[in-house]
């Protein structure tokens, strides 16, 4: 049930901000069907390993932003991109590309800031060698 809350939430989020994109600024989307170009196999590789398969697929590449969100979140690059090329005949994969988005990236920082080696071993100036705890 709460997975389909934010299913919804998002969706919404997404719908208003493509509204407004397309209405205010101009911002042409595709109108591409996913299933005419890929399946089930790219989206499981893109899930799971964004970098090697933005990197050695066909999803055309970009500029300075385009490179850096492929090194810093390639995930939300994805959603970005899947929002421009997808949003009108696959909404809900849409919404389901950024709920991976967001949760990939947030749980990937959030594990690479916790499980780093030099994170565990510093346990503060307390636990230094020369440092008396009389």
């Amino acid at each position: 049930m709460r997975f389909l809350f934010r299913l919804f939430i998002i969706l919404l989020v997404i719908a208003v901000a493509v509204g407004l994109a397309g209405g205010f600024f101009g911002v042409h989307f595709a109108n591409f069907d996913y299933w005419d170009y890929h399946g089930i196999l790219f989206l499981i590789c893109i899930a799971f390993f964004p970098r090697l398969t933005l990197l050695f697929s066909s999803v055309p590449t970009g500029g300075v932003l385009w490179w850096l969100s492929w090194l810093f979140a390639p995930r939300l690059l994805v959603a970005v991109l899947a929002t421009v090329t997808y949003w009108s005949q696959n909404p809900i994969l849409v919404g389901m590309a950024w709920l991976v988005a967001i949760g990939g990236e947030s749980s990937e920082k959030h594990i690479f800031v916790q499980r780093t080696p030099w994170r565990e071993s510093a346990k503060g100036y307390d636990s230094a060698k020369w440092v008396k705890s009389d």
